[in-house]
């Protein structure tokens, strides 16, 4: 009868077999464990990155919209957008394109505060404004001294706010209004315009303008030249002429160079007249001549009236005309005093009012 029990060689290869079958097992099991492990440590890893990903994506948004808001805060009234950036822009050319020449200047018909900003709807408040396009080449202050001409200014703003944004000029208005009802000083308001303006924006040139005068022509542009400039030269109210050679009243412009180089106007000239030609007289004395647009271009309109009451003809100005080039270093920009009584800002000019004090007696 034959052996039942397998042979000695063939239990060997068995357990082999078995012990083969078993390692390959445990090694696929522990490929897979490792894979499993792997794929989760990723998955933590690729959810963590999306988090912080996130987290500095908004951070930067934040930070843009804080950079933005900062710039903005920034801004002198009147700016452009923080968007458009004045780097990106080109200078504006010497020459405007947007002049139209001769205009017609009509005061038959009223106008009013809201229309005017109706059609000016890129002023910002206190009658601020830059051209959007283009950086302008001069910062210009516009000086009207004032006190009860309401209907005056009102054309004023109607003409010369259309024809200054022609112009292509990063301007502001200010009306400087005398308190109370002393001798009106109209050197003085000038003086305390140019002073207050500079509080406000960094401006480079200063018209001084009267109320009652209106441009009839656009190309005779309201900024600083080399030389102090005489703009209101073809007056109609004296026959589109100069009354004399060294008149220098109604409109004219300085740079804040000439302008400190007179020490300003004088602040003694209480009542009417004598005033221009003592600034003629600062100018000349300083070195410097007056520039002037021609008579047709310089045209302008003065809107007819009658002389306001406390302006009356200052008996003293031809004594203190002639002793300007003693009392100009003393008397002007260096010696100015003055109070400021309340300050309104609206679409259209900034209204500054202000004591000026009275004559010395």
């Amino acid at each position: 009868m034959p052996d039942q029990n397998p042979s000695l060689p063939g239990r060997a290869l068995q357990k082999t077999c078995t012990l083969v079958v078993f390692l390959c097992a445990v090694h696929l099991s522990v490929t897979l464990l490792y894979y499993l492990n792997t794929l989760d440590v990723f998955r933590n890893s690729f959810a963590q990155n999306q988090q912080q990903n996130t987290y500095s994506t908004s951070a930067l948004s934040r930070s843009e919209a804080t950079l933005t808001s900062n710039l903005s805060e920034r801004q002198p009234p009147g700016a452009r957008s923080p968007t458009v950036k004045a780097k990106d822009l080109e200078q504006c050319p010497e020459t405007s394109p947007l002049l139209v020449g001769p205009l017609r200047i009509e005061f038959s018909q009223p106008v009013g505060l809201k229309q005017i900003e109706l059609e000016n709807p890129e002023l910002r408040d206190g009658g601020r404004y830059m051209p959007k396009d283009c950086v302008a080449r001069q910062k210009v202050a516009f000086i009207i001294p004032f006190r009860k001409r309401e209907e005056h200014l009102k054309f004023w703003l109607y003409y010369l706010h259309p024809i200054l944004q022609r112009q292509q000029l990063d301007y502001g208005v200010y009306v400087i209004n005398q308190f109370g009802d002393e001798t009106f000083n109209r050197a003085k308001l000038l003086n305390i315009g140019y002073a207050e303006a500079l509080k406000e924006y960094d401006y480079d040139c200063f018209v001084f303008s009267d109320v009652d005068l209106i441009p009839m022509d656009d190309r005779n542009t309201y900024k600083c030249y080399s030389q102090p400039r005489h703009l209101a030269v073809s007056m109609d109210k004296f026959g589109f002429r100069l009354p004399y050679q060294q008149y220098f009243g109604g409109v004219s412009s300085l740079s804040k160079e000439q302008f400190l180089k007179i020490n300003g106007f004088p602040n003694n000239y209480w009542g009417w007249g004598g005033e221009d030609d003592d600034i003629y007289n600062r100018i000349s004395s300083r070195g410097m001549s007056i520039s002037r647009p021609d008579a047709v271009i310089g045209k302008c309109r003065m809107i007819r009236h009658d002389r306001d009451r406390k302006n009356d003809p200052n008996p003293q100005r031809f004594d203190r005309i002639v002793h300007t080039r003693e009392t100009m270093n003393t008397d002007g920009i260096n010696s100015l005093t003055y109070k400021v009584v309340k300050v309104e800002k609206n679409k259209l000019f900034t209204n500054i009012t202000v004591d000026v004090g009275m004559p010395t007696r």
